[in-house]
């Protein structure tokens, strides 16, 4: 099921980014194939560097704001540019990325060819008699299909994160599943098991004291409690494994399945190591003053989705679906 939701939200993405792209080629939002018009202030001519003009560009406000029909800029545009002669009117302008850009061209540019300037054609209207001024027109580079690609990219993007985290689980995986086996065969977790069986035995009723099941979901929840959330990922999944092998319907989630995750969604956590370290990394005066407030907010959280999970298991609804369950 959880697939074809992600593939639902993919396929809704998609739409929308097409969608939000045709509305753009209708109302003509990035002027593709539009003259916009500015004066250019010549410091090289072709003359003192074989064929190109450089130069800064000066566009008013207002007809800035005007030719993309809204607000786009707040103050006059000043770019420097490039031009490339040739042997007609018609040359390549080329206007690189400098904070001094108007946003507006700094968010065109994440679509365009090359990230770091714009390109397109330009024309000599006019050439002041002391060549230091030149009226010019010029036409940026086509910009298409802008919501599409932004939407295709962050996919990849995420797809390689994801590669990352999983290659990154599997050294935590084998240390903390070697870390439980020994412990099981020195007898540690059959002990940490005994002592906290009352606890379990009303959390997860269902569940046998002394089955693998209630060993993996005591080291989660105590990793989860010292703030080490990725030591907890691979105890979480073996707890939910073999939880799975006492499911009469593999694939429906049991009561003890439940709880155990409402537990783990609550964020139970006396010392949150993470986020403490991100604070320090961050500069923070006093990185863990948010242990209280943790506590607290975590503990409330935890009490709140392990009493709920209790009381849906208590309806009749949800009740005789078990019991359909079960037979």
């Amino acid at each position: 099921m959880l697939n074809y939701i992600w593939i639902g939200l993919i396929l809704l993405g998609l739409f929308a980014a097409v969608g939000n792209d045709i509305s753009d080629e209708v109302r003509d939002t990035y002027r593709n194939g539009k003259v916009l018009e500015g004066t250019l202030e010549i410091r090289k001519s072709p003359s003192a560097i074989r064929g190109t003009w450089e130069g800064d560009l000066s566009i008013s406000r207002d007809a800035f704001n005007a030719f993309y029909g809204a607000e786009r800029t707040d103050a006059d545009v000043r770019q420097a540019v490039v031009i490339a002669t040739g042997t007609d009117s018609v040359q390549a302008i080329h206007l690189p990325i400098t904070p001094a850009t108007p946003a507006w061209w700094r968010e065109i540019v994440k679509s365009a060819g090359s990230k770091e300037r714009l390109t397109g054609t330009v024309t000599l209207l006019a050439l002041a008699e002391d060549g230091s001024t030149a009226r010019i027109g010029f036409t940026l580079e086509p910009i298409q299909f802008v919501k599409l690609r932004a939407v295709t990219q962050a996919a990849l993007d995420y797809a390689g994160i994801a590669v990352n985290i999983a290659l990154g689980l599997i050294g935590i995986m084998a240390l903390w599943l070697g870390v439980m086996k020994v412990a099981e065969e020195a007898g540690l977790l059959l002990i940490v098991t005994r002592a906290l069986t009352p606890l379990t035995k009303r959390l997860f009723p269902d569940i046998p004291s002394d089955h693998p099941a209630v060993g993996a979901m005591i080291m989660n929840i105590a990793a989860n409690m010292l703030g080490l959330s990725n030591a907890a990922t691979p105890m979480g999944l073996k707890a939910m494994e073999e939880l799975n092998k006492l499911n009469p319907k593999a694939g429906t989630a049991t009561n003890a399945m439940i709880t155990f995750l409402a537990i783990n969604t609550g964020g139970l956590i006396l010392i949150p190591a993470t986020a403490i370290a991100v604070r320090a990394a961050a500069g923070s005066g006093n990185p863990g003053i948010i242990i209280g407030t943790s506590i607290v907010g975590a503990g409330c959280a935890t009490i709140a989705g392990v009493a709920a999970s209790k009381l849906l298991q208590r309806l009749p609804r949800y009740k005789k679906a078990m019991e359909v369950s079960h037979e």
